[in-house]
């Protein structure tokens, strides 16, 4: 088996048009250091991988970013911002600045959670590895935390870099309830 390369995996995530969309209108918004990330991106590998349509079982399409202001008003303005510039598609759009994340995380999902430096902090520390993914909107480019092994693997394993089993198994088994095949590996 080929490993499979940044390349690859974004021909593939860029075979659903809400995908494509996003990552159009994104770039047009200003917003700063701004990703597609999660389930967007390996929902629609597994999609791929499984013979499903590209957007089949995703829920949401996430979008991170980060910006230094705090203020729950100016998220407020980039979530509005960015509703009304995708409301079109039809699709639910979660845009959450990242460098507020640990506000509200523990009341959210219990345990601290230290402040993030930069978006891609974010992505680091998603539950499981081989979800660790996001796509640059102005540069198009793929960032993977973990690499893309496990991905490929089908392999769903705890990330050591925000380890919550219970999350874990919660997250890991709604993803199997809908791709059976994928692993969880302990």
């Amino acid at each position: 088996m080929h490993l499979l390369t940044d390349e690859q995996l974004l021909e593939i995530i860029h075979q659903n048009p809400i995908n494509r969309a996003l990552l159009e209108i994104l770039p047009t918004l200003g917003i700063p250091h701004s990703m597609l990330v999660a389930g967007a991106l390996f929902q629609t590998f597994w999609n791929h991988r499984s013979g499903e349509p590209a957007e089949w079982g995703i829920k949401d399409y996430d979008i991170a970013y980060f910006d230094a202001d705090l203020s729950w008003e100016a998220e407020d303005r980039v979530i509005a911002q960015v509703q009304q510039a995708s409301s079109h598609l039809g699709v639910n759009v979660e845009i959450r600045n990242q460098a507020r994340v640990h506000l509200w995380y523990e009341k959210k999902f219990g345990g601290a959670y230290s402040p993030l430096k930069k978006v891609t902090d974010g992505i680091d520390r998603y539950l499981i590895r081989s979800t660790c993914l996001g796509i640059d909107a102005c540069t198009g480019k793929l960032y993977s935390t973990h690499g893309l092994n496990e991905l490929q693997n089908n392999e769903l394993r705890m990330n050591e870099l925000n380890p919550r089993p219970d999350l874990f198994r919660e997250k890991a088994a709604s993803y199997q309830a809908r791709w059976p095949w994928l692993q969880v590996i302990q």
